[in-house]
């Protein structure tokens, strides 16, 4: 089983629209029920903790409703840690809930940046959907390079933006910032399902996407989880061998002095 930590906007309001807002519900659920359902911990941050805005529940869809009414899950929304106050070294990977709230504190969020550097620079997993890639600007690895930088990546598209009526309202384009910083943007049709894998990050579009970037989150941790396994077994065997020597060595000494 691994640790896996869910960070959320905190920003309720979509600008100075007065229009609400906040995670986006559907993305956090379908993802949790992946990764529940694999046996893995979930824990929530937020950008500012306490209890994140998050849109509207869709009471047709039974995952959400689901989420929503999970006593666990409602204690861990209830009082989010503060992502600044995490320790990365507790998770083994963490994943950007998206939601229209992201583009105004995810890229300027300092503890989210040394967050996901530090997962990320730990061997452990990345995922964000929609917009939570705004979380993966001005990320900045050991290495000295952006985490974006030359690699390819989905997010929600600048159609998307035009779709969605919120082309006139959002900071940026965030398909056009992770290109400005090095990354390949790689897109699907208007709302179409589109997750991307490179190395150990996984992003997706929209949230159609939210479900399939969870799914291959969770291959890259089995194949973590196979590999430790595998170096158990080895140590164990090696142990176990180096015991049998030592008696063999010690049985040898003993029927020489006789």
């Amino acid at each position: 089983m691994k640790k896996i930590l869910m960070v959320l906007t905190s920003v309720s309001e979509i600008g100075d629209t007065g229009e609400k807002t906040g995670y986006n519900v559907a993305e956090a659920a379908h993802p949790w029920k992946v990764f529940k359902d694999s046996g893995h911990f979930v824990d929530f941050a937020s950008i500012q903790g306490g209890q994140p805005p998050s849109d509207e529940v869709d009471s047709e869809d039974p995952i959400q409703v689901a989420f929503t009414k999970d006593e666990v899950t409602r204690a861990g929304l209830y009082n989010t840690a503060r992502v600044d106050v995490v320790d990365p070294g507790q998770y083994d990977a963490v994943y950007l809930v998206g939601g229209h709230g992201t583009m105004w504190d995810f890229p300027d969020s300092e503890g989210l940046r040394n967050l996901v550097a530090s997962v990320y620079d730990a061997g452990g997993v990345v995922g964000a959907v929609c917009h939570g890639p705004a979380g993966l600007l001005n990320v900045e690895l050991e290495n000295g390079l952006r985490l974006v930088e030359g690699r390819r990546v989905a997010a929600f598209t600048n159609e998307e933006e035009v779709a969605a009526g919120k082309d006139k309202v959002i900071p940026f384009f965030l398909a056009d910032r992770l290109e400005e910083q090095g990354a390949t943007h790689v897109s699907a049709d208007v709302f179409e399902e589109k997750v991307v894998v490179d190395d150990r990050l996984v992003t997706g579009q929209n949230p159609a996407s939210a479900a399939g970037v969870a799914k291959e989150m969770e291959k890259l941790l089995a194949e973590v989880i196979h590999q430790e396994k595998a170096e158990e077994q080895h140590e164990t065997e090696t142990l176990r061998a180096e015991k049998n020597a030592e008696k063999n060595a010690k049985k040898a000494a003993a029927e020489a002095e006789h």
